[in-house]
């Protein structure tokens, strides 16, 4: 059994958060951002000789096209006609293998990025291959795992951002992520929620590390659960490690250069919880040597996920390998159509038997919002489709 084609879709699916338009200019481009509209992905399916297909997800929101022609130039060309991996041994091997013939074009950025998407898509057929759901195939111990919501961007605006978790926790969320970077926001969440409620504040390397202290000490009193990615640049991790005094969890990792990054974020003690995210890092491998690192270190382990494709299914299956209490991201948004129609939406919901990922995406979806789709199998080139 060979790899015969990789096609490669981008898709762009409209989204409502409740939120205003920005009322200045916007200066930054992550996807919590009051600007955005519509959320991209950009998928790849994986089809062999058998006839069966594996699907996967690389990172790249609005950075797409530059991922986009990665795949198409460089990475589905190496894994075509090569033997389909018949156990997570030779996923590795191979993975590896494209590692090191690509590594002169960068070993983080759109390259990784494109190929984790391989690497999902390859878990993905080993399961269908071995007719085994993919947390049973990963060895998890259990099938039910519970959602976090990570809200996007409200804008600091502590009315708006009180209300939306208030909705959130309304909608049964017990755990909830802010976007916004201002003490007074995240104090308005803070307040408006029960004690029993989880916060967390995504920040985005917005701080020196001067500026991260001054802003730790000011939200210590919140009791948050973690205080994610406060220092620019995210990879100074001494400056993490000591911002880790103070007593604010820190929490960091989705933008590590891979999983050499991690041992390097790690080995400094510049973390209490590590987020890989596994369309960025290298896939499901590479997450799964994340977590290996984390519990030589004895990190806590929360992956990142503000996917709605393989992605996120590719998530799901992960999170089920870690202890109970781990909980899996969300992004708290209405899309306008569900990749993944029979998906469940609950807070709490229990993976899918079926093999591999357990879900395919509907084609009506695929077709009504893509952006483009090539298709690159051996005897025929790549072409638009």
């Amino acid at each position: 059994m060979e790899i015969s084609s990789i096609e490669v879709m981008r898709i762009a699916i409209p989204f409502h958060a409740h939120r205003r338009p920005p009322q200045r200019e916007e200066t930054t481009f992550n996807a919590a951002s009051p600007s955005l509209r519509k959320m991209e992905t950009l998928l790849v399916k994986v089809e062999t000789t058998s006839g069966l297909c594996g699907w996967g997800e690389a990172f790249g929101h609005l950075a797409n096209p530059v991922t986009e022609q990665a795949l198409r130039s460089l990475v589905a060309p190496f894994f075509l006609q090569r033997s389909m991996p018949e156990n997570s041994g030779q996923i590795e091997a191979l993975m590896q293998q494209a590692e090191q013939a690509l590594h002169a074009f960068g070993r983080s950025g759109p390259v990784r990025f494109a190929l984790s998407a391989l690497d999902v898509a390859l878990w993905d057929l080993l399961g269908q291959h071995l007719q085994q759901p993919l947390w049973q195939l990963l060895g998890a111990q259990r099938q039910h795992i519970e959602r976090y919501a990570s809200l996007v961007s409200y804008d600091n605006d502590p009315e708006a951002v009180a209300k939306q978790v208030v909705q959130a926790q309304q909608q049964g969320f017990t755990t909830l992520k802010l976007h916004e970077t201002e003490v007074a926001a995240i104090t308005a969440a803070r307040r408006a929620l029960p004690e029993t409620v989880e916060l967390m504040v995504d920040v985005n390397c917005p701080w020196t590390p001067e500026q991260a202290v001054q802003q730790a000490h000011a939200l210590r009193s919140l009791n948050l659960v973690w205080l994610e990615e406060p220092i620019w640049p995210p990879d100074d991790y001494a400056a993490l490690s000591a911002l880790r005094e103070i007593g604010v969890p820190i929490a960091a990792g989705e933008n590590a250069d891979g999983d050499h990054g991690f041992a390097h974020l790690m080995a400094l003690n510049a973390v209490d919880i590590v987020q890989p995210s596994v369309a960025k890092v290298g896939g499901i491998s590479a997450a799964l040597r994340v977590f290996a690192l984390a519990r030589q270190h004895k990190v806590t382990v929360v992956p990142h996920c503000f996917y709605y494709g393989a992605g996120m299914l590719a998530t799901a299956h992960l999170v089920a390998t870690l202890p109970p209490a781990i909980k899996m991201e969300v992004p708290w948004i209405t899309f306008e159509a569900a990749l993944y129609p029979e998906l469940p939406t609950a807070v709490n919901f229990t993976l899918s038997s079926a093999p591999g990922l357990g879900y395919q995406p509907d084609p009506a979806v695929l077709q009504r919002y893509r952006i483009s789709h090539h298709r690159i199998a051996a005897t025929e080139g790549s072409h638009h489709v």
